[in-house]
């Protein structure tokens, strides 16, 4: 026999309904089944069947009901009066509820666990066992007690089936269906997410802004609060542009579709009572994940190396039969529509390519410099996510400075290192960080292994966190003075090109945009002088702001003085990366920067510097080069200028300008700016 209550309450035996008559009758046979066995007390029969207004001869009626249905279900099912109420028993009957749960509790095990064909079948097949509203047929007393919680579970259940989906690449399928349930669910922030995030993977960014807009209203009119941490993580990603989908886990989870197809759990595992095997975890191969297209762009030269020497790098041959097993990945998700750096990521390629036949084996080290917003992660994680497939063995990726700038204790770094490649340190070694790097190079040496430092403060946080071994590399993001501990291979990266930073803005803000005002693009970019997380910023606002014209935005940000508070969205803001960036520098260096921000935009000379400092010229040579190294100043060769061909000049990146002018300091008088030329 079938028992159901996902719909209306039906009992079927052979295909042919049973005729339980009237709402009574119904709703007798859901409060028992939703007791699961356990004794349902007279009072609470009667509370469900009358309400607050029970008839005098409510104990009579009840076991009239329960006589009735007694009759109509026997032999399969069996009703039992135990004081002080009654009990069903259901055999071997199939009871929709029942299965339900099963089948929702181990899809979320499996999308726990990451297997997630599974879990979509799982939760798909659960939730196939809805056939309409719920207890459409019982008293309003027991529909107003029950439904809420089933509905919040059904809804639930939904949230998990989408991630599963989104998890394997099928948001082309399931905008829609999300679009609806967005419209019936408005305050279920998580759906709303989702719903972003299967937007933007299909090149909507513009309609998953709006949907994150709509969704901060609806929760400030209806509840007056502000989104939760979930949703405003979704939206910050959208602006970052890191929503995009991981193709080495749809390829895993499509691999193992062939196992575990979908609706396969909920067929197979159907037993007494709707009883539930999940079984085994299906093998997941570890397959390498395929490269992402090489954008177009141009190179600003390499510290150590010139730029040919790094140009046109052929790409390594994929690593064959890696071994299966859970090798780490650890690296941040992708930029979704990165461009440019074509010659810079060249450059890198090399670095992570194997050696050649008859090739020395090193090292293969490469620390990546710039200023603040210059795009230094995005660049190191994108050449990551590109040569994952020549490091069989996983990537490592750690963060060395915290939320408060202050760096991070590399024994910590260590101990999530060795857990995540198989082998926790124990626990008389976490606080030993000669013992933790000597397991940690134990572990490292010999294996084909990528490690991203990012953030990296100084050489004493990231020396014990270098892999061992000539087959492994790394990738640290951090100032010049690292290359002491990383070698000689500098990447220096500068501002973005015209073409470039076009190009950057069009795939944020989208092509429609820039197209239609070409030269209002043009000056946005002129605005944003070369700098992705400015361009991001101005892309993600006319994306968010389909009312307003390009010129609208190139105007505002014409106005030098309100610059930097137009380049701010969210929780994306130049003037305040500028400003942790200078706060990890020392007290002198942001005092002479401020001071020598009085020679504006210009290019200036090491004597003029002296003049503006009143210092002798090899002194204030000395003090702007390392300025220049920690990517505070950009040092240029002017020929013919300042002096001759032979000449060093140095001048501001606009934005760092417009912020550094703001800081608080004494600056020359007019006179000796006079004096400096």
């Amino acid at each position: 026999m079938d028992l159901q209550l996902l719909g209306p309450v039906e009992a079927t035996r052979e295909g042919a309904r049973v005729a339980l008559s009237g709402t009574k009758m119904h709703t007798l046979l859901a409060a028992l089944l939703l007791a699961r066995g356990r004794v349902v007390p007279d009072t609470r029969l009667s509370r469900l069947l009358w309400g607050a207004d029970p008839p005098a001869t409510m104990s009579a009626q009840i076991y009239t009901y329960v006589s009735r249905l007694r009759k109509l279900l026997e032999p399969e099912v069996t009703l039992e009066r135990r004081a002080p109420g009654y009990a069903i028993k259901t055999g071997t009957s199939r009871v929709d509820i029942l299965e339900y749960e099963r089948l929702d509790r181990t899809g979320r095990q499996a999308l726990q666990e990451h297997r997630y064909a599974e879990a979509a079948g799982l939760l798909r097949g659960a939730l196939e066992l809805w056939q309409g509203p719920m207890l459409v047929n019982v008293t309003e007393f027991l529909a107003e007690e029950e439904i809420p919680q089933w509905e919040e579970e059904r809804a639930a259940t939904l949230e998990n089936r989408m991630e599963a989906d989104l998890a394997l690449g099928r948001h082309p399928e399931i905008v829609a269906e999300l679009t609806r349930l967005v419209a019936d669910f408005p305050l279920r922030e998580r759906m709303r997410a989702q719903l972003m995030t299967a937007l933007y993977r299909c090149g909507r960014q513009a309609d998953a802004l709006h949907v994150f807009h709509e969704g901060r209203s609806v929760l400030a009119d209806e509840l007056g609060v502000d989104p939760g941490s979930g949703l405003k993580a979704a939206h910050q990603a959208l602006l970052c542009a890191t929503l995009d989908l991981d193709p080495q886990t749809v390829r895993r989870a499509t691999a193992s579709l062939s196992a575990a197809p979908a609706h396969a759990g909920a067929r197979a595992a159907r037993g007494p009572q709707g009883a539930t095997d999940p079984g085994a975890a299906p093998a997941h191969a570890r397959v390498p994940g395929p490269r992402s297209p090489e954008p177009a762009g141009a190179v600003r030269p390499v510290r150590g190396e010139t730029a040919a020497t790094w140009a046109d790098v052929p790409r390594a041959t994929s690593t064959e039969g890696a071994p299966a097993g859970a090798a780490p990945f650890m690296p941040p998700p992708d930029i979704a529509g990165f461009t440019g750096r074509a010659r810079e990521l060249a450059a890198l390629r090399r670095v992570l390519a194997p050696a050649g036949p008859g090739e020395p084996a090193g090292p293969r080290r490469c620390l990546i410099t710039g200023m603040a917003g210059i795009g230094k992660t995005a660049l190191a994680v994108h050449a990551a996510h590109a040569a994952r497939e020549e490091f069989a063995d996983g990537q490592l990726y750690a963060d060395l400075t915290g939320p408060d700038g202050a760096p991070k204790d590399p024994r910590g770094v260590l101990a999530r290192f060795l857990r995540a490649l198989g082998t926790p340190a124990p626990e008389s070694a976490v606080h030993d960080l000669e013992e933790l790097v000597r397991i940690y190079r134990t572990r490292t040496a010999g294996r084909h292994l990528l490690v991203l430092l990012d953030n990296a403060p100084d050489g004493a946080e990231i020396a014990p966190l270098l892999p061992a071994g000539p087959h492994a590399a790394a990738l640290v993001v951090g100032h010049v003075h690292l290359a002491v501990e990383t070698g000689p291979l500098t990447l220096a990266l500068g501002p973005m090109n015209a073409a470039e930073s076009l190009a950057l803005l069009t795939a944020t803000a989208g092509r429609a945009r820039t197209t239609a005002e070409p030269a209002a693009a043009r000056l946005i970019v002129e605005h944003c002088a070369g700098m992705p997380l400015a361009l991001r910023i101005a892309g993600a606002r006319l994306a968010a702001r389909p009312h307003w014209s390009v010129a609208r935005l190139a105007q505002r940000l014409a106005d030098e003085p309100t610059r930097l508070e137009e380049l701010a969205f969210g929780e994306l803001d130049v003037a305040g990366s500028l400003a942790g960036w200078l706060r990890r520098t020392d007290t002198e260096s942001r005092e002479l920067l401020a001071r020598l921000s009085v020679l504006g935009a210009r290019p200036f000379s090491a004597a003029s510097a002296a003049t503006v400092l009143g210092l002798p010229v090899r002194r204030a040579e000395d003090l702007v080069e390392r300025l220049a190294d920690g990517a505070l100043l950009e040092p240029v060769r002017s020929p013919g200028v300042l002096g001759g061909p032979s000449a060093h000049a140095f001048h501001f990146h606009p934005l760092v300008l417009l912020h550094v002018q703001s800081l608080p300091v004494e600056r020359p008088v007019r006179a000796t700016l006079a004096q400096a030329g």
